[in-house]
């Protein structure tokens, strides 16, 4: 089996437009959520959101083009073209071994919600020609390959909340099938309008606590009520490990294991089986490594929360490593969240701290972990894990390892 290890990374969310500012300011406790801006939700029940502040998208493409593409994919390409960066490729690439897998929830739905208006109102023939390109989830990847002239496999994770995870683990496997030396993740959700919102609350997933935003995601606190919808993007270079050591690359971490499964039980209401398969298949395969920190799914809703708790008091026994959400701060976004906490827990490893669980306020008996309440924590991390469960029941978990 080849090694596949990390050599880039990069992301946006609620917290700040590059990976250093997001990082700190999680570390430090802060929350990006707030009122909803990017439409009027005054009549929705649920008004607050962690939308990406400050984001201007001619910094990442050019005017003519911003009507052509969602959102979603402007943060995508931005986070992506940070990670290539990142990667510090000086030498001339081998583009048609180089790869994209791109991951997203819902894709444009912004769009969707909008043209779909214009056609209620004045006929389909008044439909914008960019309207399908512009919402098509695997738009992100296509766009992505074409800026940085990656050839090699084009694939989209379209698996809810685990898209992002998925994403990585599709990376890992083409490279070591070889059907490609470097892949480029690339994570990306933006779906903060009236469609969005409203359907999320309508199935009473989301928090309404609109009159006090950062205190409104609450992971495994007693008196959660439900997640808030963020958006961003969280993207990764990942390369063989051989051709990343001859070329001299900063490698963050390695990839020694992942794990994927199904509930095969409800479309929304997950088990405790699924996640519980999906974290002991990843741990088998990275050889049962001592982990030091998990990056939990850690919504805010009281049934993953719960479900998510009792997996992990299965698989550890009396050895559970600490444990945190960050969607306190980031709110959950949806298909990039884990491309984004693959990037925030690779980042915890290697600098050597653990992003803490805000808004613990009341106990939860069923929740008796330690979540890292509150306030970041300095650790000697070497092995993490990152775990993302979606609507479908489908799960995905990654564990990273620090590289002597």
């Amino acid at each position: 089996m080849k090694r596949v290890v990390i050599t880039g990374i990069g992301m946006n969310n609620a917290l700040g437009l590059d990976k250093e500012n997001s990082f700190k300011a999680i570390c430090e406790g802060k929350s990006g959520v707030d009122t909803i801006t990017l439409f009027d939700a005054s009549a929705l029940s649920v008004q607050i959101a962690a939308e990406v502040k400050n984001f201007n998208p001619l910094e990442v493409v050019e005017a003519k083009e911003v009507k052509k593409i969602d959102r979603f994919i402007q943060l995508g390409i931005k986070a992506a073209r940070d990670a290539m960066i990142d990667a510090h490729f000086d030498e001339k690439l081998n583009t048609e071994e180089f790869g994209v897998v791109s991951a997203s929830g819902i894709g444009g739905l912004p769009n969707i919600e909008k043209n779909s208006i214009l056609c209620e109102k004045s006929g389909a023939r008044k439909i914008s020609p960019f309207f399908i390109p512009s919402a098509l989830v695997n738009m992100l990847g296509g766009l992505v390959s074409i800026e940085h002239k990656l050839k090699g496999p084009n694939i989209s994770c379209v698996t809810a909340c685990a898209a992002g995870t998925h994403a990585v683990c599709e990376a890992y496997k083409s490279i070591c099938l070889g059907t490609a030396d470097k892949m480029l993740v690339v994570g990306a959700e933006s779906a903060i309008c009236a469609v969005g919102i409203g359907g999320f609350a309508a199935m009473k997933a989301l928090s309404t606590r609109n009159d006090s935003p950062t205190t409104a995601s609450r992971p495994f606190d007693k008196e959660r009520d439900g997640f808030v919808m963020g958006e961003g993007a969280g993207a990764l270079v990942l390369e063989e490990y051989e051709g990343a050591k001859k070329r001299g690359a900063r490698i963050y971490a390695e990839l020694v294991g992942f794990g994927e499964s199904a509930d095969a039980h409800h479309i929304t209401t997950p088990t405790l089986d699924g996640p519980l398969r999906a974290m002991k298949k990843a741990l088998k395969m990275a050889g049962n490594l001592k982990i030091d920190y998990i990056n939990a799914h850690g919504t805010s809703t009281p049934i993953n929360d719960r479900n998510e708790t009792s997996a992990i008091k299965e698989l550890f026994g009396n050895e559970i490593p600490p444990i945190s959400s960050t969607k306190g701060q980031i709110g959950h976004c949806l298909g990039a969240a884990g491309a984004i906490e693959a990037v925030i827990s690779i980042m915890a490893l290697e600098k050597g701290i653990i992003p803490p669980t805000i808004n613990q306020f009341v106990k939860d008996d069923e929740c008796d972990l330690d979540y890292v309440p509150n306030h970041s924590r300095k650790a000697d991390l070497k092995v993490v894990m990152s775990n993302s469960f979606g609507f479908g029941g489908t799960n995905g978990c990654v564990i990273f390892k620090k590289v002597d």
